[in-house]
């Protein structure tokens, strides 16, 4: 749970402003537009004379197109107008793409409430609510919400259940604890409608998904470190007609082959290898290995993006026969 002072601050930076921005990551997954959404329809709803912008620098990919309000996410902020920011899921400023072009919503003149969940979290806002024992941000804007007295309708308890729905797998990862079930019946009890988040997330895919999937499969090599890779490349996107969003989940089935230490998919994007790694075991720590890399993320969940290009290496070894 969030400490009480924490949400009287966050409280605060919201009262006193007259426009707010909500800012998730690039590339958002279900849990990004989940509390984005979330948090934008609480805080238009508990502060009505305010105006409250969602913006991220990518498109919400289509899967989530059947979320309440999600039309109204706006690209990168034209006019830095706002006298407030609310960072959503993004564990550093890098991640939203917006660091270097609005340095403005960075600095220390701008109030900020940054709701996180992940451990690398550099807290950067003014308030930082990261709570790294949550297994997603819906969570924790959830936990704020009940700090503050706030009501979640049908809509928001919609959109916050998705977010808890995909980064937990369907409820099928290790981060799915005794916490996350008591989220997921709160959620249900406010209107949730679970179903038509199973059905559009889990249950439907575009036919270029299922054909960008299997060509991540058919790739994949089994290192002597014990670690499951696979590789897209921009020529595989275009083959497919996929765009890089479709990749969501397919780590999921790289990471099933059995006894592997850890899994990796590395994927190509307009002059940027981004790298995702997964892990099932303990003794495994995916977001120091993402580290060097200058990525993070969780333990058995991470990331990381470098400047550059794929280029497939072959190695032959000669085995001598046996007598």
């Amino acid at each position: 749970m969030i400490r009480s002072d924490l949400a009287g601050q966050a409280q605060s930076v919201f009262s006193q402003a007259k426009r707010i921005l909500c800012i998730c990551h690039r590339n958002p997954d279900g849990d990004a537009v989940g509390s984005l959404l979330g948090i934008g329809m609480l805080l238009a709803r508990v502060y009505p004379q305010t105006t409250v912008q969602m913006h991220c620098v990518d498109p919400v990919p289509d899967v989530f197109t059947f979320l309440p309000g999600v039309r109204t996410v706006q690209g990168p902020p034209s006019v830095l107008e706002g006298d407030a920011c609310v960072f959503l899921d993004s564990a550093e400023p890098k991640l939203t793409e917006l660091h270097e072009s609005h340095p403005q919503l960075f600095a220390p003149g701008m109030p900020s409430v940054n709701i996180d969940h992940h451990p690398t979290n550099t807290q950067f806002g003014t308030v930082n609510i990261v709570v790294p024992a949550a297994a997603s941000s819906c969570e924790i804007v959830l936990q704020l919400a009940d700090a503050l007295t706030w009501h979640i309708d049908a809509d928001c308890a919609t959109c916050l259940l998705t977010g808890v729905y995909t980064d937990t797998g369907g409820l099928l990862h290790s981060n799915t604890t005794a916490e996350v079930y008591r989220t997921v019946a709160r959620l249900l009890r406010d209107g949730a409608r679970q179903q038509e988040i199973v059905t559009a997330v889990f249950r439907t895919a575009k036919l270029s998904t299922l054909k960008l999937w299997g060509r991540v499969l058919e790739k994949i090599t089994i290192t002597e470190e014990g670690g499951a890779i696979s590789a897209v490349t921009q020529g595989d996107f275009r083959a497919t007609g996929a765009d890089a969003s479709e990749l969501t989940g397919a780590i999921d089935y790289v990471n099933a082959v059995p006894g592997m230490r850890f899994s990796l998919i590395l994927s190509e994007r307009d002059g940027t290898v981004k790298g995702s790694l997964r892990t099932l075991r303990d003794d495994v720590d995916v977001a120091q290995m993402a580290s060097r890399f200058q990525g993070g993320g969780h333990k058995k969940a991470a990331g990381f993006a470098l400047p550059g290009s794929l280029k497939q290496d072959l190695r032959w070894k000669v085995v001598p026969a046996t007598q």
